[in-house]
């Protein structure tokens, strides 16, 4: 009993601790073993089963397992392992460690039962990931990772004060159904939002994930932003709310990563589309729509993690990831180019591919539900995902002009680890029935009808069209190097820009005052200090004077006495 009641995130937290004190092969096996054990308890632990304890009046329930949590339980043991595989060939202690305490924290959240645990892995989250940030050693990812740990760490603050104010209200730390109601559930909403990368909370993720190690950024696209994504769905299903952020989160990201250069930030930007799917899913929060949101989040772990990869390796082998540097990398790296691929065809949606099995889900939820214009934006976005993942990874990475780069494909594991991730994606997308199993829902959908099927494949191949046609017109944005402004640029450039001349006139004029005012008291004290005969201190007619002032005060007090 005991053993099915440990929880999940502690083998992992136990696994970095014997990693810590091993080294060579052992670490090693320590590192692929741990998530591999932890995933088979993880299947023996029934739904129910819940550990927890009294703490200062309020109930901890550090350990709770229900088909929501399960699910993301299992894909994230999954995503521990292959990415503890694409980067085992790595003999960086702090990348090895942080990389198992980063999944373990984010299990641990998931399975969180109560609000105040939550916040306690909420936090391990920021501090365990920023390390695979700082690990690359340039000055971009210090300063990268030092924004990225005070927005990670702002969001903790502000969930933690959520919570104080949830507590108070409800007598009560219970991690469910919350909603947007009273002042908690704001503030809670806005720390999940952060996190989740809403609409102008978002440049943490485009700014720090493509200045992470090779290795480092395929860990971090698993786990804070399906974090959020599961702590939106328990909290805020139904919010219709959310519904408008999510579509705006699925449309804007398009135009940057249209026009961006470094092929890592284009990722980046397209798991904030990704993100925005689940975003509306979880609005709509139906059982059809939180069914779509939940499996779309499993489901992109796996390709988003295999595009990363691809892009990682990339970078492994040639020390460059900007578009316009490279191209014709098929030729000495084909297994990679096709496993790529792969995860395009999974992220666009392709029938038979398993983006195509949860994104549908969504979308027919938008349309059932009354939001037919959320459907066209979204129809939209999906458009532009293929443009900027679907086709611009693969095609400037290894089918654009021949840059002149040869070299050779990845390390095996790193090749083992994107072969797994590519097999799980077509056998999803080939039985999607496996993956609808485990959703909290059972809905009997099926993707595979006459008009989900014939609709993916129009919107795909009339994108195909349009990207053919406008690069062979010369209209599509090349790859330049370039740096693209975002929203940060209002809180990095355009306020300081602004701030700057007032905050100089202020000094100035408490300059000028200051010095005023102690040339005033400076002649004021050499005046009382002058003990010349015409001082003030030392003239004769001081002590008469004295005894004048005191007969005019008592004869005045006398007067007001009698009165």
């Amino acid at each position: 009993m005991w053993m099915i009641e440990m929880p999940a995130f502690a083998p992992f937290f136990i696994g970095a601790l014997i990693a810590l004190l091993t080294q060579g092969r052992v670490r090693q096996a320590v590192l692929l073993i741990t998530p591999v054990l932890s995933g088979l308890h993880l299947l023996t632990v029934p739904v129910g089963t819940s550990v927890g304890f009294e703490l200062a009046g309020f109930s901890l329930e550090i350990y709770r397992v229900d088909k929501l949590s399960l699910l993301f339980g299992y894909i994230f043991h999954i995503a521990a392992f292959l990415a503890i595989l694409f980067s085992i060939h790595v003999k960086d202690t702090l990348q090895q460690i942080s990389g198992l305490l980063y999944a373990g924290s984010a299990i641990g959240a998931v399975f969180a039962g109560d609000l105040l645990t939550l916040f306690v892995f909420w936090e391990l989250l920021a501090i365990t990931s920023v390390f695979l940030i700082w690990a690359r050693g340039t000055e971009r990812s210090y300063v990268a990772g030092m924004r990225y740990l005070i927005i990670q760490v702002l969001s903790g603050v502000i969930l933690l004060v959520g919570i104080i104010f949830y507590a108070y209200h409800k007598q009560s730390i219970s991690f469910s159904l919350i909603g947007l109601e009273g002042t908690a559930g704001w503030l809670i909403f806005i720390a999940f939002g952060i996190k989740c990368a809403f609409p102008m909370l978002h440049n943490w993720l485009t700014d720090a994930y493509p200045e992470a190690t090779p290795t480092g950024t395929v860990f971090l696209s698993a786990f804070t932003t399906k974090v959020a994504v599961y702590a939106l769905a328990r909290a805020y299903p139904g919010t219709e709310l959310l519904i408008y952020i999510g579509v705006t989160m699925a449309c804007f990201p398009i135009f940057f990563a249209v026009i961006e250069n470094d092929l890592r930030r284009v990722l980046a930007y397209s798991m904030i589309n990704q993100i925005g799917f689940m975003v509306v899913g979880i609005g709509i929060g139906t059982a059809l729509a939180v069914n779509g949101a939940v499996s779309h989040a499993f489901n992109d772990i796996l390709f988003k993690g295999l595009l990363f990869m691809s892009m990682g390796a990339v970078l492994h082998m040639t020390g460059k990831i900007d578009g316009s540097r490279l191209g014709g990398l098929y030729k000495s790296m084909p297994k990679t180019a096709i496993l790529c691929m792969v995860g395009a065809a999974s992220i666009s949606a392709f029938p038979l591919f398993s983006g195509f099995v949860s994104k549908s889900m969504v979308m027919s939820a938008a349309i059932e539900n009354g939001y037919g214009w959320a459907w066209l934006l979204l129809l939209f976005s999906a458009a532009g995902v293929f443009h900027h993942a679907g086709i611009k990874i693969p095609y400037f990475a290894f089918f654009a002009h021949d840059s002149g780069i040869r070299t050779t494909e990845p390390p095996k594991n790193m090749l083992m680890a994107m072969t797994i991730s590519a097999v799980l994606c077509i056998a999803i997308g080939v039985y999607p029935n496996a993956l609808y199993q485990l959703l909290p829902f059972d809905t009997g959908y099926n993707p595979y009808d006459a008009t989900h099927v014939l609709t993916q494949l129009q919107l795909l191949f009339f994108s195909a069209l349009a990207f053919v046609w406008l690069n062979l017109r010369g209209m599509y944005p090349p790859e330049l190097p370039s740096v693209n402004l975002d929203a940060d640029w209002l809180y990095r450039r355009l306020f300081p820009a602004t701030l700057k001349p007032l905050l100089n006139g202020m000094w100035r004029l408490d300059e000028a005052f200051r010095g005023w005012f102690m040339n005033r008291l400076n002649g004021a004290l050499g005046m009382l200090s002058r003990h010349a005969p015409d001082g003030v201190l030392s003239r004769t007619q001081l002590s008469g004077s004295m005894v004048i002032w005191v007969t005019i005060l008592l004869a005045t007090f006398l007067i007001l006495s009698f009165w």
